[in-house]
């Protein structure tokens, strides 16, 4: 069967969608959910593993907690770049203070921290915060 796999969000699932649909606002075939949103979506660390190691849609993640400033900071600019990429990369948030196995898993040594995983690897990251002119290069590239 062709198209992109793509793990729900919600759920868990995942879900094929063909190429020329990703921009047609897919649903997650077991729940509903879209699954190619337009803004940054906090996952869990469980979910983010399956997604890291199963999606064939890049996907950003960006790693902060709330008590970084530039976490803050970063936070609105992650999210007008999710809604340029939309449809290109999903980008998601993993907050470090409730999800702590995060960072040792990941390797996360400062926060906020972006790194992009495509096709089951990671292939880039990214430290600092950064406007969202600069998240939508870095994760397009």
């Amino acid at each position: 069967m062709a198209g992109l796999k793509m793990t729900c969000f919600d759920c868990g699932q995942v879900n094929r969608v063909p190429d020329d649909k990703l921009t047609a606002g897919p649903k997650c075939a077991t729940c509903g959910t879209k699954l190619m949103s337009n803004k940054a979506i906090e996952i869990d660390l469980k979910t983010l593993q399956k997604a890291a190691k199963t999606d064939d849609v890049p996907l950003v993640v960006d790693f902060w907690a709330p008590w970084c400033g530039p976490c803050r900071m970063m936070a609105p600019e992650f999210s007008k770049a999710a809604s340029e990429l939309s449809g290109k990369a999903r980008l998601v948030k993993v907050n470090t203070e409730m999800h702590q196995n995060a960072s040792p898993k990941f390797g996360i040594r400062g926060i906020p921290t972006m790194v992009k995983f495509a096709k089951g690897k990671e292939v880039k990251r990214q430290s600092g915060a950064v406007p969202a002119s600069a998240i939508i290069t870095w994760a397009s590239t």
